[in-house]
């Protein structure tokens, strides 16, 4: 390239430039103001919602579909400022979409079961769920998931299609849950003295409730003890509180009366201390 040709580059470069910088620099601004716009639309949007005594799992799911719509604006507002034709932009968005769609039909799956769950309701914001193995408080629905927060506030990102496949279990329907105790005792104990004994540690525990009524009973025989289970009721916030708090009191009831148990060898048996 000669000097005639470089200086003529180097100028219709510099033209080039001196016109698509403040095009460039005001997409720039769109998609920040914009940005900025949509998160004040939304939050307008969820007082709106709120005022309107709208679920929250569906103020949640209408946010977020809000949220993808009107980012979509402002971006294609960015680029129609960079001289792009909007229109062209449309057609091969729509394009892309339907082949994603082709090739994600996991996301539109989750978002049809994303629907069902806002309108059928077999939860809501706030109720314990066990969906499949996984066990949590419901936080929030959305679009294609559903967050649960678990007792050890561990947060549970879960695909709504994975929810409509499996089987929901709703503790929160009846406002109680059982736990699913399991204590042993040694063959050479009186069951009834055992049961007794667990009922009195349980009674006056506030978190248990007394109706319906704990549930006491043998579960099954193995080689060194019998398993008891124990199946008393509470409310579903304080599933770890009454767990940890009912096993310490069976403990320190069963070391008052005298309840011996089988150790793991099967050879002997051993007081409880407190």
């Amino acid at each position: 390239m000669d000097a005639a040709n470089l200086n003529d580059f180097i100028k219709n470069l510099g033209t080039w430039i001196w016109e698509i910088a403040p095009k460039f620099i005001l997409a720039i601004a769109i998609l920040l103001i914009g940005f900025w716009l949509v998160k004040k639309v939304l939050l307008v949007l969820h007082r709106i919602l709120a005022k309107a005594f709208i679920s929250p799992e569906l103020e949640g799911f209408l946010t977020s579909m809000a949220s993808i719509a009107l980012k979509i604006i402002v971006v294609l507002f960015a680029a129609g400022t960079l001289g792009f034709q909007v229109s062209s932009i449309v057609g091969v968005l729509a394009g892309i979409v339907f082949a994603i769609g082709l090739a994600l039909q996991g996301f539109l799956g989750n978002f049809a079961s994303g629907m069902t769950i806002i309108f059928f309701k077999p939860y809501k914001v706030g109720d314990w769920v066990q969906i499949s193995d996984v066990f949590g408080r419901v936080e929030r629905i959305e679009i294609f998931n559903t967050l649960l927060v678990t007792p050890g506030n561990k947060t549970l990102i879960v695909p709504n299609g994975k929810v409509t496949d499996s089987i929901i279990t709703n503790f929160s329907m009846k406002n109680y849950i059982r736990l699913e105790l399991k204590v042993t005792m040694a063959y050479s104990e009186s069951f009834p003295k055992v049961r007794e004994t667990i009922e009195k540690a349980l009674h006056n525990f506030p978190v248990i409730l007394q109706e319906p009524a704990p549930i006491i009973g043998i579960e099954s025989f193995d080689s060194h003890n019998i398993l008891v289970s124990v199946r008393p009721c509470i409310l579903p916030d304080d599933y770890w509180t009454a767990t940890f708090e009912t096993y310490q009191r069976i403990k320190h009831a069963f070391n008052e009366s005298g309840i011996e148990v089988a150790y793991s060898e099967g050879i002997e048996l051993g007081k409880i201390g407190d």
